[in-house]
């Protein structure tokens, strides 16, 4: 089987408002241990460092010797699509009701189905997905007791799309394109940010682990003082990384660099809110105090998602942080990066409650 287009032959649907490029779909198997775990497998706890397949099987295998117990979930281990991308997209789509999609390719086996069918699922356009002859990326997210996650990507061998597949029809007529920086995917970002440039579309840029900042700064550097990229989250420590080693090293200052080449710049600080800004304009947001965290897996992703509804309402910045903050705090109330219907309404709670509008799907 060669690449082929997911769902063709259907009616050419309409161009996705937000568009999320994945080049590499993504399977995430969740599940809560004990940190000794991490004691046998390779990298530092709490970030993410690509593993080979022997490796990702070897720490499944060992989920089971290390499984913490709880009566909130039925299996020890959860699976599911994931990928930053994936998981803002999709955030987007069943929180929001923004129609999105995705550009990348998923392998020909059961985990590119499982990926398939979840972002099908939760209306995601697949028009831009292809599917093609080989494995399917997988994640194993390994959550410990208070909700703090260390994730061990397996890619090497993974199908992926390739920057000469990229065409201006996959840009046309969106508004947002978000990516998540990665080495391997260099390529494919800058072919990306090209076109979306040439169509007219934003460009939203994760920075996605401090490993991938320290290791990689100076690519990283470069596509940020391009100009091209519109708006730039960071957490707390890839903020670090990014301006290691400058005078007066701190997320203010990384906010500072983020805002000089990007038009919106957002540090998340997880219990401690995020700062965020715009031109001139900088604010600070408290994080949502009732947001108690059992797996903070998505919770950048899904901030994103929120705040990315905000631009698209026209929401003031400190707007835009409330409403990412109230998404994310719906993430981590549960296991994986998805939004259980539940925590969704506890989310439109939280929005009415600081006074946000509340998505058109609500009414």
């Amino acid at each position: 089987m060669g690449a082929e287009a997911v769902g063709a032959p259907q009616p050419v649907p309409a161009a996705p408002v937000v568009l999320g490029l994945q080049p590499s779909a993504l399977v995430d198997h969740v599940a809560r241990v004990d940190w000794s775990l991490l004691d046998h497998i390779p990298g530092e706890r709490g970030g993410s460092l690509p593993v080979a397949i022997e490796d990702l099987e070897h720490i499944l295998s060992e989920v089971k010797n290390h499984i913490l117990p709880s009566a909130n979930y039925l299996s020890p281990l959860k699976t599911m699509a994931g990928g930053s991308v994936a998981n803002t997209v999709r955030g987007l789509a069943t929180c929001f009701g923004v129609t999105c999609g995705i550009v990348g390719a998923c392998g020909d086996d059961e985990q590119g189905q499982l990926f398939l069918d979840n972002m099908k699922y939760n209306d995601v356009g697949l028009s831009n997905l292809k599917m093609k002859k080989g494995p399917t990326a997988q994640c194993a997210c390994l959550v410990d007791a208070v909700g703090n996650r260390t994730m061990r990507p397996c890619l090497s061998s993974a199908v992926r799309l390739q920057a000469d597949e990229l065409t201006r029809e996959n840009f046309r007529g969106s508004k947002w394109l978000v990516m998540r920086y990665g080495i391997f995917n260099l390529d494919i970002i800058h072919a990306a940010v090209k076109i979306a440039k040439q169509e007219g579309v934003f460009v939203s840029l994760d920075l996605a682990s401090f490993e991938m900042v320290q290791n990689f700064r100076e690519p990283l550097l470069t596509l940020l003082e391009s100009g091209n990229v519109d708006l730039c989250f960071a957490n707390e420590d890839e903020a670090a990384e990014l301006v290691r080693g400058e005078k007066d090293a701190d997320t203010e200052a990384a906010l500072e660099y983020m805002g000089k080449h990007c038009q919106w710049a957002v540090v998340t600080l997880g219990s401690n809110g995020c700062i965020a800004k715009h031109q001139k304009e900088m604010v600070r947001v408290h994080a949502i105090g009732e947001a108690q965290a059992s797996d903070a897996t998505g919770a950048g992703d899904l901030f994103a998602s929120g705040f990315l509804y905000g631009l698209l309402k026209g929401l003031p910045l400190e707007d835009c942080c409330r409403v990412g903050s109230c998404s994310g705090g719906s993430v981590i109330r549960s296991l994986g990066g998805d939004v259980t219907p539940e925590n969704r309404q506890w989310m439109y709670k939280q929005m009415q409650i600081k006074g946000l509008p509340l998505p058109d799907l609500c009414n």
